[in-house]
């Protein structure tokens, strides 16, 4: 590799990896911003920031939508739309570096449940690392004490369920295979703030938008642009314009980072305070995820290696190369799974 080449991938691993702090301080945003009571209101004025300026960025490409494409697209934001939920509320009722931890189980889910979808077994390395971060979050979620996950981390953990339904439906949809990944993003983010809007207008569901935004202070304006803006829309484009100066696999690796951020921000500006204990469920996350997913990033490119092997097709049969297909859009985003880290959800955290 020449020099040159090399300051290159530094300059474009910088965004990404920027990408990934930022990710990791939106469950602090999240939580500064966001009541109980204004969860739904929150989610909406969140994306009816971004929502134009996708659509005005993509305008052309989302009018090569074909109506199939556009019904897959819609299922998959009303997917979309209960992550955000599930993360949202979670987010509320637990701390910013429980958040940012429990939720990056998505990497070991998706692997298990591809594996069961596809009948194949998981190597037992793959299996011990998954246990490893379960152990993890159960000393995690026990702060100084032993005692019962409060119902936040519960819902992180339905959202880390919820994020791999989304993205084995999005590997496995025929309708939106092909897709333009702004166009299916927007769509995508589109359908969820549908799904919000409707909620937020029924009785007993909490603040309206207008109520909302009427009562935010500098702080909290500052907390939601920093969730539209930067978790949002600079991860969409930063995912989009890395994928195509550098591998899959290595922007994946760089925004894998995404919950050491999360627990460096909520420790060191949050002032959460996990105890012993659950400094080690930190340690056993970090360490089962990673784990757990180059394990699993190394037995799936071996079976590729395998079966292109056998069927005598590689990239050049595709007749885009063998890249996109490991691009195929989030819906919370831009790339696919394996870019996004695994989580298969849109550029934005909760």
């Amino acid at each position: 590799m020449t020099v040159t080449a090399a300051r290159s991938g530094r300059l474009t691993d910088l965004p990404v990896l920027l990408v990934a702090v930022v990710w990791g301080s939106s469950y602090l945003a999240a939580k500064g911003v966001t009541t109980e009571q204004t969860v739904l209101a929150v989610l909406v004025l969140r994306f009816a920031v971004v929502l134009p300026v996708l659509i005005a960025a993509g305008r052309r490409r989302l009018r090569g939508l074909n109506a199939v494409q556009l019904r897959g697209a819609g299922l998959l934001g009303l997917i979309l739309a209960g992550i955000f939920l599930l993360e949202t509320y979670g987010v509320v009722h637990t701390s910013a570096t429980n958040a940012g931890l429990i939720i990056s189980l998505t990497m070991v889910f998706t692997p298990l449940a591809e594996s069961r979808v596809r009948g194949t077994r998981l190597p037992g390395a793959f299996m011990a690392a998954a246990g490893l971060s379960v152990l993890g979050v159960a000393l995690l979620t026990q702060g100084a004490g032993f005692s019962a996950p409060t119902g936040g981390d519960l819902l992180m953990l339905g959202a880390a369920v919820v994020r791999t339904v989304h993205v084995l439906a999005m590997s496995r949809m025929e309708s939106v295979r092909g897709a333009d990944a702004l166009s299916l993003t927007t769509v995508q983010l589109g359908g969820a703030v549908v799904v919000f809007a409707a909620l937020v207008a029924l009785p007993g569901t909490g603040a309206s938008p207008w109520a909302a935004a009427a009562g935010f202070g500098a702080g909290d304006w500052l907390g939601l642009i920093h969730l539209s803006a930067f978790c949002t829309l600079f991860a969409f484009f930063v995912q989009m314009w890395a994928v195509r100066r550098t591998s899959p696999s290595r922007v994946s690796l760089l925004l894998g980072t995404e919950p050491v951020w999360a627990a460096a921000v909520g420790i060191a500006v949050g002032g959460d305070r996990p105890g012993w204990l659950g400094l080690l469920g930190a340690v056993l996350v970090l360490a089962g995820t990673a784990w757990g997913r180059s394990v699993a990033d190394r037995d799936r490119g071996a079976a590729n290696a395998t079966e292109m092997a056998v069927t005598g097709t590689g990239a050049e049969a595709t007749g885009a190369g063998a890249r996109p297909a490991d691009q195929v859009a989030d819906g919370d985003g831009a790339s696919s799974a394996r870019v996004s880290g695994g989580d298969g959800g849109a550029p934005a955290r909760p």
